[in-house]
């Protein structure tokens, strides 16, 4: 069964780039689609990006589109999720998911998922 490790959180300012990286473990990113989900305190999980399992296909939250770009490299089993331009309001616990499925929005869609990395903005 794959496992999902994520990385690249930290504690940045405003307007401060970060690139979070999921990488696997116990089986190939290569035949599922994957997606990046967050949490803020005392909200509920939400889709942030997706991308297809040959990575043609992306799917961005309106609140991030322009902002930040999903990417993967089937060879390195690894998804990334570069952020530029962070705001306060970014701060969150981001997910790394996948899904045998199709890309999707939907946190039900998804198989695996990783433990989490903190990002957290300043002002």
């Amino acid at each position: 069964q794959v496992q999902l490790v994520e990385s690249g959180g930290g504690l940045v300012q405003a307007g401060d780039t970060l690139r979070l990286s999921c990488a696997a473990s116990g089986g190939t990113l290569r035949s599922y689609a994957m997606g990046w989900f967050r949490q803020a305190p005392g909200k509920e999980r939400e889709f942030v990006a997706a991308i297809s399992w040959w990575g043609r296909s992306t799917f961005y939250a309106d609140f991030v589109k322009g902002r930040f770009t999903i990417s993967r490299d089937n060879a390195e089993n690894t998804v990334s999720l570069q952020m530029n331009s962070l705001k306060p309001e970014d701060t969150a616990v981001y997910y790394c998911a996948a899904s045998v499925s199709t890309p999707s929005r939907r946190i039900y869609d998804y198989n695996h998922w990783g433990q989490g990395t903190q990002v957290t903005v300043s002002s």
